[in-house]
């Protein structure tokens, strides 16, 4: 790692390598997530879904699962006792099923019983009648209007397949498409990943004794769930409490609410702690997926390579309810232009409903599907103007002041140009020697090869995207701190709702109040809805967010404690007793982009991130070897740089998996593949070296200068990947991920 700092900080402060407080727990495997739990008294909720992507319910009758032996409550669509349906934006996805069903594995009933096995017999013994329905698998189909409806009234008030369509014009793209000396067009692919998280949907329901419910559940939006359920089970706020359990990962998937209205509701029927936990098939049902996605590109330069204009048509399949790609589209079409200067664009972006599984978040959240398409294109245009990939990104890389497609200028750093030169000037690794080392061949394991038919390719990609909410959103963060003395020495306690998915928040906020209030012993509460809402744990946005709010409560105290006096800590506190603050945390103001064409200053920052992939192919098997790949992102600040390595090296992983091997296989509405036996994610024979080059340029409007890091190495991993097997293959490999057969079956 080389970064733009020098000497690191204590390793308790902010910039220090601070340990994790979870982290000996999770190696040794005595940390409790959220499947580990148990209450006394405690019964097993399951679900029955449906086995169509598009039917009506003729039928439903629950009396024989209900005489079962066991089984204390069988629950329906009457069952609902306040809004039937739910949803992140829209409230479009019924809580279970009524009359029609939308896509395969939707809710239908819920049991509860005395043993998971009993509750698993149960549901078998639920009748159902479907009459299938034609189902809507095509998203080109959905946007031209052709097929039925996937919802025939939305609850929007809108009518058609198309969720959303972003419309953004900058420029005269007609105007420079005819001044343009080269135009190149490609169509590009992207399939549907799956965040894979190790730890599935689970959680606990604990029937309070005020007619409410307690909630212990694995998520990201503690508030947001909450928002949900109390639509769903008819109860205030205050009926209604959750905390956080042990997060197995998340990625997005964690965003929708799962089990967690289901559980509440068997609860309270039952007035027994009911538990709730998927197994790894079910889990592919149970969340929503990253969008599939059809990209049209049209790029138009001068001879000497500098960038005129940028056409792109974005199609997201968004499956069968609305979840978040409203947001996720647009997000998608923002950056369609790359991180470079383009003066002139024309981007439409669409997300439509069909009957194949719900699509939402995931980690970098539309952004990863256009920068493959952009990535690939330009490469493209490359070859067609005769020019270095690296020289013709260098050439048009953004820089701070760069107007966006959207209108607005990056006012932040902007290292778009330097992140590929540090890339560009690392030397590349050796070539493996079949003697020495067959692993380093593909195929190694297997040693289908002693090098023969192998060619090496090398590529590069960049990415931008914006960091925390955008367009307008009131995006805010709450954090409590107290200070008191136990054993006479002061203690920090911080309290937020900040969810920690294994990205290191809780590790975070104790480093900012050691740096701000100068303390030893720091605790952080476990995250529940007692304290101010932190909003969700995505967009890279938690560490700014709940970490600003920490740090302005850290700071209210620090001026209270100068204002009690001068002494130390330890005896101001003996003197005055304990000291608490609360703070809330609210970004810059951002504003909506329009509709007519997408013009707004929508976004409070952006990340910049860079990967050079360097892989061996067996042009004849098709079999592929990522030798390296090599990443350079700035951060701003490294809160903790070894947390910081660990985000890219996983968002560096999930990239190659979208570019080699992770796809959920749907055919005629039907997951092909829900397991992980046949969904295939990199392990460590797959990972190759990824040397990571750190910049820490400060942003003006962060916290001590950070930025978001989760997300930028989703982006550039997989087009960097994609574009190397084409520089070995000479093959065009417009959808990812590659496959063997298209590699063999391209020669």
């Amino acid at each position: 790692m080389s970064t733009t700092t020098g000497v690191r900080a204590a390793a308790g402060a902010v910039g220090g390598n601070a340990l994790r407080p979870d982290g000996a727990l999770k190696v040794t495997g005595a940390f409790a997530y959220a499947s580990d739990m148990r209450w006394d008294g405690m019964v097993w909720g399951a679900t029955l879904r449906s086995p169509h992507p598009a039917a009506r319910i003729v039928r439903l009758d629950t009396a024989r699962a209900l005489a079962l032996p066991g089984v204390l409550a069988v629950l329906t669509h009457r069952d609902v006792p306040g809004r039937p349906r739910y949803g992140m934006k829209v409230a479009d996805q019924p809580v279970l099923a009524a009359d029609r069903v939308r896509h395969q594995g939707e809710p239908v009933a819920l049991v509860a019983a005395d043993h998971p096995e009993t509750a698993r017999r149960a549901l078998r013994l639920i009748d159902v009648e479907y009459t299938p329905l034609p189902a809507l698998t095509d998203p080109e189909e959905a946007l031209r209007g052709a097929g039925p409806l996937v919802h025939e009234e939305r609850v929007d008030g809108r009518r058609g397949n198309i969720v959303r369509h972003v419309r953004i014009r900058h420029g005269d793209t007609a105007g420079a498409r005819r001044r343009a000396e080269v135009v190149v067009s490609g169509v590009y692919e992207v399939g549907m990943q799956d965040q894979a998280f190790l730890g599935p949907e689970s959680g606990l329901a604990v029937p309070g004794e005020d007619g409410g419910v307690d909630m212990f559940v694995s998520t990201q939006w503690l508030h947001d769930d909450q928002r949900q359920m109390c639509a769903a089970l008819g109860l205030p706020p205050e009926k209604v409490r959750l905390t956080l359990s042990g997060v197995g990962g998340a990625f997005g998937g964690r965003e929708d609410v799962s089990v967690q209205i289901h559980a509440a509701m068997l609860a309270l029927h039952t007035g027994r702690p009911v538990k709730m936990s998927y197994n790894r098939q079910e889990s592919f049902f149970g969340h929503v997926h990253r969008h599939p996605a059809k990209m049209w590109f049209e790029h138009g330069a001068t001879r000497t390579g500098r960038l005129l204009f940028v056409r792109a048509k974005l199609l997201f399949d968004g499956g069968a309810y609305t979840s978040t790609s409203q947001v996720v589209i647009a997000n998608g079409s923002y950056f369609a232009a790359g991180a470079y200067e383009v003066p002139h664009a024309e981007i439409d972006g669409y997300a439509v409903f069909t009957n194949n599984p719900p699509c939402g978040a995931m980690r970098g959240f539309g952004a990863v599907q256009s920068c493959y398409g952009v990535e690939s294109n330009l490469d493209k245009l490359a070859h067609a103007l005769g020019t270095d990939p690296v020289e013709l990104r260098l050439r048009n890389a953004m820089t701070t002041g760069t107007v966006l497609p959207t209108g607005q200028p990056v006012d932040g750093p902007a290292p778009a140009a330097r992140l590929l030169r540090r890339l560009r000037d690392r030397p590349l690794p050796p070539r493996p020697d079949p003697a020495a080392d067959p692993f380093g061949l593909p195929g190694g394991q297997g040693r289908t090869t002693r090098g023969e038919s192998v060619h090496r390719g090398v590529g590069y990609a960049l990415g931008v995207k914006a960091i925390g909410f955008s367009g307008g959103v009131d995006d805010s963060s709450t954090a409590r701190v107290r200070l008191s003395l136990a054993g006479g020495e002061p203690v920090a306690e911080i309290h937020t709702a900040a969810a920690e998915c294994g990205q290191g928040i809780v590790t975070v906020q104790a480093q900012i109040a050691r740096t701000e209030l100068g303390v030893e012993r720091v605790v952080v509460l476990p995250a529940d809805t007692t304290a101010g809402d932190a909003g969700s744990s995505s967009a890279s946005r938690i560490t700014w967010m709940s970490g600003g709010a920490v740090q302005g409560a850290c700071k209210v105290l620090r001026e209270k404690l100068t204002h009690l006096g001068d002494g130390p800590v330890a005896a101001l506190l003996a003197e005055h007793g304990p000291l608490e603050a609360e703070f809330t945390y609210r970004h810059r103001r951002t504003h909506p982009i329009d509709d007519e064409r997408g013009q707004g200053d929508a976004h409070i920052a952006f990340a910049f991130a860079a990967h050079r992939a360097v892989v061996e192919v067996d042009t004849e098997l098709g079999l592929v070897k990522v030798v390296e790949l090599a990443t350079a992102q700035d951060v701003g600040k490294a809160v903790n740089p070894r947390a910081v390595e660990g985000q890219i090296e996983g968002g560096s992983a999930q990239g190659l998996g979208l570019a080699l091997m992770e796809e959920l296989h749907v055919s005629g509405g039907q997951v092909r593949n829900p397991s992980f036996t046949d969904y295939l994610i990199p392990t460590i024979a797959d990972m190759p070296a990824v040397p990571i080059d750190l910049l820490e340029l400060p942003h003006p409007d962060s916290p001590y200068g950070l930025n978001g890091v989760g997300e930028p190495p989703t982006l550039s991993s997989t087009p960097a990947i994609a574009n190397a097997l084409r520089a070995a293959t000479d093959l065009e490999l417009a959808r990812v991920p590659v496959r063997p057969e298209d590699i063999a079956a391209g020669r």
